[in-house]
């Protein structure tokens, strides 16, 4: 059954809305940015905040942000991804294009793209010509397929996430699989590197950049009675997120009390994972979410 797409509107935003039997997925054209994704009529699989806004020039909170050409804040990326910008004005946090209309190009039976043709100059302070997509695609699972493919005559490096926003019963309950002996940065000391010791729970505000991962991470969620699985490609790195109380009353469109109902774990290219793309050059960055009973 070829998939079922619809446009509808989000107060200020165009967005689509993709069906295929009991799956769909919504998606603003504002940053190619997943609002949802749910498998049937149960809990959604994408967290999406109960305060968040719809509106132009401004991120929602929640579902599957697209960071690029860094992710987070650009002095804290590799100095060639920072030579990449050349503005006097501050860069804003998660790169360029989370605030940009991509267009709707074409479909399949069981998928929808999403483009953004960038020319030298269309990016304030980021002066090199790329081509980007993100495919959608529905069947058991989400795909999501993000390539960059540099339409310029020089090398460009980047950084980026598909920043993904998952819904959990209970924040202490929950526990992140596959990270198991694998290092991490822990931004939140300084930067310090360190290893991991059996799987992840969350104890505390957490905001850890994880290096060479395998390709499968699973959530496991006792209180919902699944596990989420995340199989990855085009990456060996994630972020895991989570602001806990004191930053969860600072954000925007964030209940004071939505830290114990949502966990981050971002697909990524960053720090050492980098992008570095030649002339003529592209990457695919990718990532397969699908639930299970446990």
């Amino acid at each position: 059954m070829p998939v079922d797409i619809q446009r509808i509107e989000m107060d200020q935003l165009a967005c689509w809305r993709i069906r295929n039997g009991a799956a769909e997925v919504v998606v603003a054209e504002q940053g190619a940015q997943v609002l949802s994704y749910r498998q049937d009529e149960g809990t959604p699989i994408i967290w999406l905040s109960e305060e968040a806004a719809y509106e132009r020039g401004q991120a929602v909170r929640g579902g599957v942000p697209v960071c690029w050409p860094w992710f987070g804040d650009l002095a804290r990326n590799p100095q060639p991804i920072q030579d990449m910008y050349r503005s006097s004005q501050p860069a804003p946090a998660h790169g360029l294009v989370r605030n940009i209309d991509w267009m709707l190009k074409r479909s399949d039976a069981n998928s929808a793209t999403l483009e953004f043709a960038c020319n030298t100059g269309d990016l304030p302070g980021w002066p090199h010509a790329i081509e980007l997509s993100l495919q959608i695609r529905l069947d058991q699972r989400l795909h999501l397929t993000l390539n960059s493919r540099n339409q310029g005559e020089v090398p460009i490096a980047l950084s980026q996430a598909l920043h993904s926003y998952f819904t959990i019963s209970d924040i202490h309950q929950v526990a992140v699989e596959g990270l198991d002996g694998r290092a991490y940065i822990e931004t939140l000391e300084d930067w310090q590197q360190r290893q991991q010791r059996g799987d992840l729970a969350f104890d505390g505000e957490t905001d850890r950049i994880y290096l060479d991962l395998p390709p499968t991470l699973c959530l496991r969620d006792p209180g919902l009675n699944r596990r989420i699985t995340l199989e990855s490609h085009g990456s060996r790195s994630a972020v895991l997120w989570n602001p806990w109380v004191a930053k969860a009353q600072r954000l925007s469109q964030f209940a004071d009390d939505a830290w114990q109902r949502m966990v981050c774990i971002e697909t990524a290219n960053v720090l050492d994972d980098m992008v570095q793309l030649e002339p003529g050059g592209s990457h695919t960055l990718g990532v397969s979410i699908g639930s299970s009973s446990l």
